[in-house]
């Protein structure tokens, strides 16, 4: 039996029903292009401003990065905190992190503030040792974090990590307590209803197809559907950028992530995989992410390709994806797998998220995979800072070089593949 092929989390959340209908047109203090987590966060709260905003988004709302990840809500950044303090300085990186916790708690807070049925949890992140080197790692991130930014992340010894998972592949663990799961479609499209409540003006199927800067000050943005005026403009697209926008194009790469969704499982099941039900990562560069959902499935995800998504593409994903849950869970054997979908992350060099202002273009992406609550932060961030306190931005002196050779479509993306896949054998 084929699985289906679109994200689960969208095929079980409720569909959004205050899109405008009517044409597009008229003048805003705040166009907002993507409908994602970061554009409806930033159109919620500008409009608790009392600005008047309108959300361009070029397909449905969630539809795109949002509503295609792992559903995990994790504080810790993509790198190892060492490592950042080596790079940047106790200082810088004791920020970075704590940007990220006050990312779950915004999240949080957002739930509660706005009654989103989602299913926020606090269920903790295993950080899972593929290597005995990388073990070593995690042991010293944790000392590191323990003593300077954070208490709540103690390390899992490989001979207590039959507590936490049901698998003998790996070396130990870093327990982040603070991370969180939620089902993130309905978070989306409770996101989503709420800004609309409030009196965001929410297009879908208004791809922006050119943009001029008015010379008295503002923006034109043209759309399939009609243009509007808007005296400011939050670009907000992350991986699925297009029009015209080529300047933040050229500063990340699309690679794609794929996920599997099992069949729902015998309770006796999960806790033979999952005993305490948290989040999961694998510490390869080419790694895996996975979780349970309230629905007894196990959510398996990973870079199983460095190809886009297509039906095609994610059908051989899978493929790979059920194999590599296999090798970690062979008890589920067996089991059926339900859903299969793939979409974009927006890889920045530093894999670190980037915020800022670009000739008059406010923009908030580049999270590298890592952007379930760092994007709900941002478009919070991003308000402040169109308000005039730019100081609140933890990203906003990071510099951003484009890619050298990237103009259009990542035709280099075999060749990271291939790069990676040797990492992954040295590291």
């Amino acid at each position: 039996m084929e699985p289906k092929y679109e994200p689960y989390w969208l095929d079980t959340a409720p569909r959004f029903r205050a899109a405008e209908v009517e044409p597009i047109g008229g003048r805003f203090d705040v166009a907002v292009v993507g409908g994602g987590f970061t554009g409806l966060s930033a159109a919620l709260a500008l409009r608790r401003r009392g600005a008047t905003v309108a959300v361009l988004e070029a397909g449905q709302v969630v539809a795109a990065a949002s509503g295609r990840n792992g559903g995990q809500c994790n504080n810790g950044l993509a790198h190892g905190f060492a490592a950042i303090v080596d790079e940047l300085g106790l200082d810088v990186a004791r920020s970075f992190y704590l940007a990220y916790n006050a990312a779950v708690d915004r999240v949080e807070r957002l739930v509660a503030e706005e009654a989103i049925d989602c299913d926020f949890h606090r269920c903790g992140k295993l950080k899972l040792a593929a290597k005995p080197t990388h073990f070593r790692h995690l042991a010293r991130d944790a000392e590191l974090l323990a003593r300077e930014v954070d208490s709540d992340s103690v390390i899992v010894n490989q001979n207590d990590l039959s507590v936490e998972i049901g698998s003998d592949r790996f070396y130990g663990a870093l327990l982040n307590r603070r991370s969180a799961s939620l089902h993130v479609g309905r978070f989306g499209i409770g996101l989503a209803e709420a800004a609309a409540r409030q009196g965001a003006r929410v297009y879908e199927d208004a791809p922006v197809t050119h943009h001029q800067r008015l010379s008295g000050g503002g923006h034109v943005l043209a759309t399939t559907r009609g243009s509007l005026e808007a005296d400011q403009v939050l670009v907000a697209t992350g991986a699925y950028t297009s029009g015209p926008f080529g300047w933040f194009r050229r500063r990340f790469v699309p690679i794609g992530s794929f996920i599997i969704v099992t069949e729902p499982l015998e309770t006796g099941t999960l806790d033979s995989i999952m005993p305490t039900r948290r989040n999961a990562a694998t510490t390869m560069t080419i790694g895996h992410y996975f979780r349970t959902s309230t629905d007894n499935r196990l959510i398996f995800g990973g870079r199983a390709r460095f190809a886009l998504s297509s039906q095609s593409s994610d059908a051989r994903s899978g493929r790979i994806l059920e194999r590599n849950m296999l090798e970690i869970f062979p008890q589920l054997r067996g089991t059926r797998i339900d859903y299969c979908w793939g979409g974009l992350i927006d890889v920045v060099a530093d894999r670190l998220p980037h915020a800022g202002v670009h000739k008059d273009l406010f923009y908030a992406m580049g999270y590298s995979g890592h952007g379930v609550q760092m994007s709900v932060h941002m478009g919070e961030i991003m308000a402040d800072s169109m308000a005039g306190r730019t100081e609140v931005n933890p990203w906003r002196d990071l510099p951003w070089p484009a890619i050298p050779g990237h103009f259009g479509p990542p035709w280099f993306l075999p060749f990271i593949g291939a790069y990676y896949r040797v990492v992954n054998l040295l590291r």
